[in-house]
């Protein structure tokens, strides 16, 4: 139990999984005002905007750094991996999302050409992000990241 009650008064923790809950809640109401229909599978999904992993990345790098210093192995180690996250966000799964959205229409069209059912596989479309949900996403990740330093520690 004592293990448990560590994890979840963690202000570390508690700021990367706010910032993600933040951004998740902020996406979904942006997608169901752009869409005017609320879908709520967006609290869950990736892609959109903001990032939700951008801001989860960035808000833990920011109070690791505002805590211990930017000079310390710990701050180094959040910032790198900030920096693979939102890189990777806005590459591959950006990339991957796009595909998937050609294949979906390739695979409708070959239906309806052929008459033929094809496996009914859809690929997820939102994946990855563009630079400005990123941004978005640091930005959300730094303001959260700031002001739970200041509330928690």
């Amino acid at each position: 139990m004592k293990y448990l009650t560590a994890l979840v008064t963690n202000p570390f923790v508690i700021t990367a999984v706010s910032s993600w809950l933040i951004a998740q809640v902020l996406k979904t109401i942006i997608h169901a005002i752009v869409n005017k229909s609320l879908d709520i599978t967006r609290l869950f999904g990736d892609g959109g905007m903001p990032s939700g992993h951008s801001a989860t990345v960035v808000s833990l790098a920011t109070i690791i750094g505002l805590a211990h210093g930017l000079d310390t192995p710990e701050f180094a180690i959040a910032c790198i991996v900030a920096i693979v996250v939102c890189h990777d966000a806005m590459g591959v799964r950006l990339e991957t999302g796009k595909q998937a959205l050609i294949l979906n229409e390739i695979a409708k069209s070959f239906e309806l050409l052929t008459s033929e059912k094809l496996p009914e596989v859809k690929l997820k479309e939102f994946v990855g992000h563009t630079p400005t949900q990123v941004g978005a996403g640091v930005l959300l990740g730094l303001i959260n990241g700031i002001v739970m330093y200041n509330v928690l520690i």
